[in-house]
């Protein structure tokens, strides 16, 4: 396996499969099937998900909500699906920890780092809710913050895209996609990878992240095997 330990940051809308809104089963199981594979490879995994299948704080706000309050909702979206996907993988004997930025004592483990790195390291499946815990913060930013807290090797970002594009591949008929890219590119071409406070901060802390298309079965062990799967942005 390429990497030790990662960090794997899935979007809440990927979790709707083919619904307009909420948690597809049979998506979720494919997600923990090939969580499941990774972790039987001795890979230690940790995994950040979104909320904007169930609520995006942003829109809210944009609605009228007051943002901190929505963004309090958007938090407990993400720990909703933290436990739809701790579920899931416990069905199929993984052994799994949540663990949340807001205290929810009664069904999650708050985030306490160090028990997080020994969770790893017993080859648990830790799963991080609630965001930063933080309004005006995204998930994008929960994850890279996390992954440098458990010195992670790597974030991978999983999305419906095959990789990191010179425009966007559904719009445009003629982008083309990177196999590589340097941080600094992404800043001067403009590309989106993640919000700027998540970007530069994986940038300043020199923590690589991959995009790669998560829908596609099998992808996740093969980018962990050394394929060329998605584009790697690196110094």
């Amino acid at each position: 396996m390429s990497y030790k330990r990662i960090l794997l940051k899935l979007s809440g809308e990927a979790l709707m499969g083919e619904q307009q809104y909420g948690i597809d089963a049979n998506r979720l199981a494919e997600y923990a099937q090939e969580i499941k594979e990774v972790v039987e490879k001795g890979v230690e995994v940790a995994i950040v998900i979104g909320g904007g299948n169930i609520f995006r704080g942003l829109t809210g706000a944009n609605n009228g909500m007051d943002r901190v309050q929505g963004d309090h909702m958007g938090m407990l979206a993400t720990i909703i699906n933290g436990l739809a996907l701790q579920s899931a993988l416990e069905n199929i004997e993984v052994q799994t920890r949540l663990q949340t930025a807001i205290k929810i004592n009664e069904v999650a483990e708050p985030f306490i780092r160090r028990r997080a790195i020994r969770h790893l390291e017993k080859g648990r499946v830790v799963i991080f809710g609630g965001g930063t815990g933080n309004p005006y913060f995204t998930t994008d930013s929960a994850a890279v913050l996390r992954a440098i807290e458990i010195e992670a090797d790597v974030i991978l970002k999983g999305t419906r895209v095959d990789g990191i594009y010179t425009s966007d591949p559904e719009k445009d008929k003629n982008a083309t996609k990177f196999d590589t890219i340097s941080f600094n590119d992404v800043l001067t071409k403009g590309l989106k990878v993640m919000d700027t406070t998540a970007f530069t901060l994986s940038q300043e802390n020199e923590l690589p992240i991959v995009v790669f298309d998560m829908n596609t079965k099998g992808n996740l062990i093969k980018l962990l095997s050394g394929e060329n799967i998605g584009t790697v942005v690196n110094l």
